[in-house]
Parts: C-alpha cells; sequence; structure tokens
C-alpha cells in the first residue's frame, strides 16, 4: 500500500487500485498560485510558475486551468522562499503554505479548489492510498478495513493525534495546525463519497483529454 498523487494513479493502475480512506479532498479550496503582487490570471497565464512536481494533482488541476503556463520544478517547502527571493513571480503552494503565505506578503491569484468546484460543482481530490492489486480480493479489503478503523480512531482521539501530527507541523502554531487537519482530515477521509469517486475520475478524464495524462484512466475502487 502507498500513498500516491491521483495525478500519478494511471501510470500505476494495472498492478493497483484506490483504497476508498486515507485521501485528502478539497472541498472548494486547494493547492494556491501566490505572487509578491496582485496581478490578473491572463497575466499569470504568461508568468513561470514554480511547481511542486510534475506528478502532483496540483500540477495537473494547473496545466487543466492554464495549459500553455511554463513551470518548473522546486521542492514544496522552497517554493514560497523562492518566490520571496525573485527567482520566481509566482508559485503554486500546497500543504500547509495555503494557510500562511499571506503572512509572508504574498498574494492569492487562483485558488484550483475553487475554481475546480466552480467549473464542475465537485471537490477537488488531491491523494489518496493505493494498494497492490496482487495481494488479491480478500486481504485487500482486511487492508482497507485497518486503513478506516485507524482514521476513525484519530478521528474519535483527535486532540491526541493533533499533538502527535504536531511533530510534523514545519512551524505552524497548534491553531493553523488544527485549522489545516479540518480542511484534509474529515469525514472524506473515511471515504471519498459518490461525489468524491466522480471527481477523481473527472479529473483523471480531463486530464487525458487535455494531453497531460499520457494514460488513459481507469480507476479501480475497492470496496
Amino acid at each position: 500500500m502507498t500513498a500516491i498523487s491521483f495525478h500519478a494513479y494511471p501510470y500505476l493502475q494495472e498492478k493497483y487500485a484506490l483504497l476508498p480512506s486515507g485521501g485528502s479532498v478539497g472541498e472548494g479550496y486547494g493547492p494556491m498560485v501566490v505572487s509578491p503582487r496582485a496581478i490578473s490570471l491572463d497575466a499569470m497565464r504568461q508568468k513561470l510558475i514554480a511547481v511542486p512536481g510534475t506528478m502532483t494533482t496540483a500540477y495537473l488541476a494547473l496545466k487543466l486551468f492554464a495549459p500553455q503556463v511554463r513551470t518548473e520544478v522546486v521542492p514544496f517547502d522552497q517554493i514560497i522562499p523562492q518566490v520571496l527571493a525573485g527567482k520566481y513571480e509566482a508559485g503554486l503552494i500546497i500543504h500547509e503554505g495555503q494557510l500562511t503565505f499571506a503572512k509572508s506578503g504574498l498574494h492569492k491569484l487562483l485558488d484550483l479548489g475553487q475554481w475546480w468546484r466552480e467549473t464542475t460543482t465537485l471537490p477537488l481530490p488531491l491523494g489518496g492510498n493505493a494498494i497492490r492489486l496482487d495481494l488479491g480480493l480478500e486481504l485487500m479489503r482486511s487492508v482497507s478495513k485497518a486503513l478506516k478503523d485507524s482514521i476513525q480512531y484519530a478521528l474519535n482521539h483527535r486532540p491526541e493525534a493533533l499533538a502527535y501530527a504536531m511533530q510534523f507541523a514545519r512551524d505552524l502554531d497548534p491553531d493553523l495546525a488544527d485549522k489545516f487537519v479540518s480542511m484534509y482530515v474529515n469525514e472524506r477521509t473515511l471515504d471519498y463519497g459518490e461525489d468524491g469517486r466522480r471527481a477523481i475520475i473527472r479529473l483523471l478524464e480531463e486530464g487525458h483529454k487535455a494531453g497531460v495524462i499520457s494514460h488513459r484512466p481507469k480507476v479501480k475502487f475497492i470496496d
């Protein structure tokens, strides 16, 4: 079993299925493009944008929004510092940067989760868990149940789970960490839901039609 960006799933789909639990889904919010100054979306499309990787769902969503945009890969935790240093005119941020960019004096140009919701009425699925098909259906379902039970336990014991997670918080204070966790660890983490599953399929199909994903998606879920 492995955590995976949904963008990467079509390249593993012959050997892996998606588990229904453990995913990160943006409910009208998601990765953002930020810049040191407020500029129009048309102007943004002309900029070189620092991105956290070409197999991230953030990159896929950006290319769906602006197919011709120029990008360069930068480690995700270096995007804000390098934008502030003037190495890039804009950056595509993920993780806790979505909550901290304004403190650095950056401006939000685009929220891809909001754009996706307005375009499709669906949430933006970012990442999930995949499991090897050759384990067999019985074992895959057993692992799936164990994962879901573990997530439910964490949700039922949220203060203890959050205290443990704080060691990975990368300088977030407890209040911001609590807000960030609430954004991406919730009932959708237990199960994407029917609209969440439709969103995964729609996102990958749109990526294939746009030529961003070379493999035709064949999404398999383990129920």
